[in-house]
């Protein structure tokens, strides 16, 4: 009887793990598909693509020290608005994507910690090259009481464009459309 009580014991542990593991799956999926939407929100320049990911309480730490912190979900969508206002009066173009490092999820909350690289195609009639700039994140995740995952907080500042290059991918997390390195026209004065 004994053995038969371990068995089942350890049968619904394993079915537990199983189950945990799934979840863990699912979960991956919906915090990467958040790097997905930004990607589409840039390349369009539409924060409507972004506004279902926040948290209607999330903050925003900007990278600058002169901004203040930007609290509330329509508060933030606004800046991208603005943002994406600037590129669209230049009649200009943008893409962004990402590379998640680490993971760290704990109960209903995740955080991600990873590289971003943004790329500037100024109007062709500009005759200006592609500018991109780079810079580092972390991202905190809180699941609601809807299953679903919302950014409560989004942080970043600027970082070498190598970084974000040289990042490897980590397994289950989101490594994006894998920008490659611009090149520079050389002179032969």
């Amino acid at each position: 009887m004994t053995f038969i009580k371990y068995t089942a014991t350890c049968t619904i542990f394993l079915l537990m793990q199983l189950s945990s593991a799934s979840a863990n799956s699912d979960d991956n999926a919906a915090l990467n598909q958040f790097y997905t939407q930004f990607t589409q929100a840039f390349e369009t320049l539409d924060a409507q693509k972004v506004k279902s990911i926040y948290a209607e309480d999330a903050c925003y730490i900007p990278e600058n020290q002169s901004k203040a912190i930007t609290m509330g979900r329509d508060n933030i969508i606004e800046l991208y608005n603005k943002f994406f206002g600037k590129i669209k009066h230049k009649e200009a173009r943008i893409e962004v994507d990402f590379r998640v490092l680490d993971r760290q999820v704990e109960a209903n909350n995740a955080t991600d910690i990873g590289y971003y690289l943004i790329r500037f195609h100024p109007p062709l009639d500009a005759e200006e090259p592609v500018s991109e700039f780079a810079g580092k994140f972390v991202t905190v995740s809180k699941k609601k009481k809807d299953g679903k995952w919302y950014l409560t907080v989004d942080t970043n500042n600027r970082s070498e464009p190598s970084f974000y290059y040289d990042a490897k991918p980590t397994p289950n997390l989101y490594y994006g459309h894998q920008f490659t390195p611009l090149t520079t026209a050389k002179n032969d004065d």
